[in-house]
């Protein structure tokens, strides 16, 4: 977590209106820190997708305005207390316990973000485009093309264990959830997200811990 993007991220929050934090090389860790500085000024993390950087294959983190009268007591006390904060100055403490309750938001958020059939149609699509890259590169004739439809259905072998994978990611994270505290709620696209005890989902018309 650089202070470079923690600076441009504490600028554009103190316009006071949602901010989306974007990085081509972000890590979870990166991300869930930074979540955390948010938190101590008055933000909260409200939702990740990807499409960050110049290629598109980074990630979008939303942050929004915490309203609740917790978040601006603790916005004004990390103000006083750490003014120069957003000039590179020192922040506040991380918390491991709140660091690892962000990781766990965040993870199933991406990964609850499309249904097995939208990612069995996603990764065709782009195990495909490989195959078919591969097939020209190697020369286009024939056998190169036969070998590319090898590597093709080599790919596609894998996505039932890619998609096990995925499923047993989400249940770790929403018993990790779960056990915090947090609710199960539908967003109005039909996701299943976790929210804080007390929390609402953006644009539900409550607020966020």
């Amino acid at each position: 977590m650089s202070k470079r993007h923690v600076q441009k991220m504490l600028r554009e929050m103190a316009g006071g209106g949602p901010v989306e934090v974007t990085s081509a090389m972000a890590t979870m860790k990166k991300l869930t820190r930074l979540a955390f500085i948010a938190q101590q000024f008055g933000y909260a993390y409200a939702d990740i997708r990807q499409g960050g950087g110049p290629q598109g294959n980074g990630l979008i983190m939303l942050l929004v305005p915490d309203p609740s009268p917790q978040a601006r007591e603790r916005a004004e006390r990390n103000r006083a207390r750490y003014p120069q904060a957003g000039d590179g100055g020192s922040l506040p403490s991380l918390v491991p316990e709140e660091i690892e309750l962000l990781k766990a938001r965040i993870s199933f958020d991406l990964a609850a973000r499309t249904t097995d059939k939208q990612k069995t149609v996603i990764a065709g699509v782009g195990f495909t485009v490989l195959a078919v890259i591969l097939g020209f590169r190697l020369g286009g004739d024939s056998t190169d093309l036969a070998i590319a439809g090898i590597v093709w259905v080599a790919l596609m072998a894998t996505l039932p264990g890619l998609l096990v994978i995925n499923r047993r990611y989400k249940a770790k994270y929403a018993a990790r959830l779960q056990a915090a505290g947090f609710t199960p709620m539908t967003d109005r696209s039909g996701r299943l997200r976790y929210v804080p005890p007390g929390g609402q989902l953006p644009g539900h018309g409550g607020r966020l811990a």
